[in-house]
């Protein structure tokens, strides 16, 4: 027990250098990113649209999704941050939306919502990997401490993602869930707050109202799969 605080510490604390903390992040980070946006192509094409799979966008192939913004420059400038500011860490970004087509889609309201809760989805099971990651790699040795710490970096960065994008503000994940689940009337109503949600996203962060929500749900849910590996 002992042993794992201690390594659960070691990225809470950010008890590493900035090369570190980019070996550790880069490559859970890139995954949880782009295979967010391959599991929406996925279960889009399960479903009746293969608009994804067409535009070679169902794989999991990194460089097929990357945004160079959102995948690469908005998480590293987030990782500076946070390490200069000695602050906890917020790692988050994006990869090109997938193409999916709702009029394609067999039964369009309802799998709406499936192929919304695939990108979470994807990330909560990514999670649940990196943990066992975390397990398997636990031991003696820098290249066992490395490995620990590279699942460690996984379950957080997918948890984040998992959780953010599971917010009930349109266009978020979340926000396509509600509406899908919603009686027609009120999901046309619902989805009108969509031109708006970026917005309110940077509202609730500059405020402190996300950080307040969501770095709670973070440290529970990270905790959380951690145990369910037995580590």
């Amino acid at each position: 027990a002992d042993d794992r605080r201690k390594r659960l510490a070691t990225i809470a604390t950010m008890d590493l250098s900035l090369p570190q903390l980019i070996a550790v992040f880069a490559v859970p980070a890139i995954f949880a990113i782009t295979l967010h946006e391959a599991a929406h192509g996925y279960v889009a094409w399960l479903l009746g649209d293969p608009t994804a799979r067409l535009a070679g966008r169902v794989s999991a192939n990194p460089l097929k999704h990357i945004d160079p913004i959102g995948t690469i420059a908005v998480p590293g400038i987030l990782l500076l941050l946070s390490k200069l500011s000695g602050t906890g860490l917020a790692l988050f970004g994006w990869a090109k939306p997938v193409p999916v087509v709702y009029s394609n889609l067999r039964r369009p309201r309802r799998d709406m919502g499936l192929v919304a809760a695939a990108g979470p989805g994807s990330n909560i099971l990514m999670a649940i990997g990196w943990a066992l990651l975390a397990r398997l790699a636990a031991g003696e040795g820098e290249l066992a401490r490395f490995m620990v710490l590279v699942g460690i970096a996984g379950v957080q960065v997918n948890m984040i993602l998992a959780l953010l994008n599971l917010m009930p503000i349109p266009p978020l994940d979340g926000g396509r869930i509600v509406t899908s689940l919603l009686p027609p009337r009120l999901a046309d109503a619902y989805s009108r707050i969509e031109p708006y949600g970026l917005v309110i996203l940077v509202g609730l962060l500059v405020t402190g109202v996300l950080g307040r929500i969501l770095f709670p749900l973070i440290a529970w849910s990270s905790r959380a799969v951690l145990s369910l590996t037995g580590f």
